[in-house]
């Protein structure tokens, strides 16, 4: 989505809104384009991390929807089976929100981690931290402070 980077911080923000959902696209690749082409870099990283922390409580929000009668009729996955993967995430999915900004599979941890309906406040709170986190790496990286 290179014509993203003529909207500004517009086009910041929506990208990396949708990069965080099931739209298959990189929001750093965006995100280092923008680097470049601004001179703030305090701007693009509230507003980059604005924009994914939202797209993945979106996900995490879809994910809250799901039922599982779905999953048992649609996937054939057996109750026992997500019983138990229940199980596992009440114990140590909330931090799966950490790295909710992993290409490809941050997108389904955020809706696992709705569908599996973790705490919405501490998942949350994860979430951002993670995108914040990840933002600031490229700043520092390329050097953009």
């Amino acid at each position: 989505m290179p014509d993203l980077g003529a909207w500004g911080l517009w086009g910041l923000f929506l990208g990396t809104f949708l990069a965080a959902t099931v739209v298959p696209f990189s929001s750093d690749v965006l995100y280092v384009a923008m680097l470049q082409m601004t001179s703030s870099p305090w701007a693009c990283l509230a507003v980059a991390t604005a924009g994914n922390w939202l797209g993945s409580l979106s996900s995490f929000g879809l994910g809250w929807l799901g039922k599982w009668e779905w999953l048992e009729k649609w996937f054939k996955v057996d109750r026992a089976k997500l019983e138990k993967q229940k199980g596992y995430v009440d114990r140590y999915g909330v931090w799966l929100a950490l790295v909710s900004w992993l290409p490809f599979v941050g997108d389904l941890f955020s809706i696992a981690l709705g569908f599996y309906r973790t705490n919405p406040w501490l998942t949350a709170l994860l979430m951002l931290a993670g995108k914040f986190l990840r933002f600031l790496f490229w700043n520092l990286l390329l050097g953009a402070f």
